[in-house]
């Protein structure tokens, strides 16, 4: 068993007692950090059930599982923080969880791949098409708060519409991302899936579809339940340790539920198959912008929460800083050390930004 499984297997302990801490009441902090390394290990479980089901189901039909429960956990903490009413938080994760993965997921993969490696290469054909996706998402996310930028009273509702009317493009478009990518161009990807296939077992191999099955369905049942924690006690333990809502839905909320995410990554880019690290960083931050996002703003519909596309400006000048430095070192195909070096002191030098920027709204 690999040091990286020993550590999520451990973690699985946090699991009663974060239960404990909520039922004793030893306090929001206690249950704010035992929820938080509790929801790792279960991310990790859904990921791999949700590949081993993906194997039975054939490449379309697996492909198309991965790509909708691919970011299932933020998902999860997003919508359980949206019917609480945290907007904010949730906004601020939609903006953190792109950020988190085309600088600090990226960053480390070819850091830690360009030390072992020296060079490393990758397609940049696909680099460039998932590029031109997050050009759109971006610009899908700056529009509507442009628009309340340079309309002074526009009402609330007509945002809130404009917003579902963007939401509904971005979901089209995502679509065709997976269309593109799962039929008409299939093979631009295959390097990649073959990659993922040797990654998680041996080629052929036939998983038992009931028993993943059953991972998967009680991997989210604890998620939702370690999400409901985390969430009850988010106001009061953030506040204990000075944290704002921005710092703590761009980088806390991401970090916890892409943690899985990210340690798959790094350690395929350090065994030199930096297709599928980049195929799992660029393809996570599509996924949380055209897909995840969009269902967010649709969502607020039904909880009765007004979510929509209207983001706190310095948040867009970061996604646009992330998106513009992760298109320039991914457009030649290649990566170093150096490369990795540069994302992370981007992210670390946001991360400070964050940290110090002053917020006048509520966690709400």
């Amino acid at each position: 068993m690999s040091v990286k499984n020993l550590v999520f297997l451990a973690l699985l302990l946090f699991i009663p007692v974060s239960a404990a801490a909520h039922f004793l009441e030893w306090g929001s902090l206690t249950v704010f950090v035992t929820a938080c390394l509790a929801i790792i290990p279960l991310a990790a479980w859904m990921g791999t059930a949700t590949e081993e089901i993906a194997v039975v189901l054939g490449p379309t039909l697996g492909g198309l599982l991965n790509a909708t429960f691919g970011n299932a956990t933020e998902l999860i903490i997003a919508l359980i923080a949206l019917n609480a009413g945290f907007l904010s938080v949730v906004k601020a994760s939609i903006t953190g969880s792109i950020i988190s993965n085309l600088l600090l997921v990226m960053g480390f993969s070819m850091l830690l791949g360009g030390i072992r490696y020296k060079e490393q290469n990758f397609q940049s054909v696909i680099a460039r098409l998932n590029a031109s996706a997050m050009n759109l998402a971006v610009i899908a996310m700056l529009l509507p708060t442009a628009v309340v930028a340079t309309s002074p009273g526009i009402e609330e509702d007509t945002i809130q519409k404009l917003s579902t009317a963007v939401a509904v493009v971005l979901i089209l478009v995502y679509g065709l991302t997976l269309l593109f990518s799962m039929k008409t161009h299939a093979y631009l990807c295959k390097v990649g899936e073959a990659e993922n296939e040797e990654e998680s077992g041996e080629p052929g191999h036939q998983p038992n579809v009931l028993l993943w099955t059953g991972v998967l369905l009680a991997a989210t049942l604890a998620v939702a339940y370690e999400s409901e924690l985390l969430v009850g006690s988010l106001e009061e333990a953030t506040s204990y340790l000075g944290l704002t809502a921005l710092f703590t839905g761009v980088i806390v909320v991401p970090i916890i539920g892409n943690a899985a995410e990210h340690a798959t990554a790094v350690t395929v880019a350090m065994k030199d198959k930096m297709d599928l690290s980049m195929s799992v960083a660029m393809g996570s931050s599509l996924q949380i912008a055209l897909f995840v996002a969009p269902v967010l703003v649709i969502a607020g519909w039904f909880f009765h929460q007004p979510m929509d596309l209207n983001f706190n400006p310095f948040e867009l000048v970061a996604v646009g800083v992330a998106v513009l430095l992760a298109n320039s070192v991914s457009a030649d195909g290649r990566s170093d050390w150096l490369e990795g070096a540069l994302l992370l002191a981007t992210y670390i030098v946001l991360g400070f930004a964050f940290y110090y920027h002053p917020v006048v709204e509520g966690i709400g």
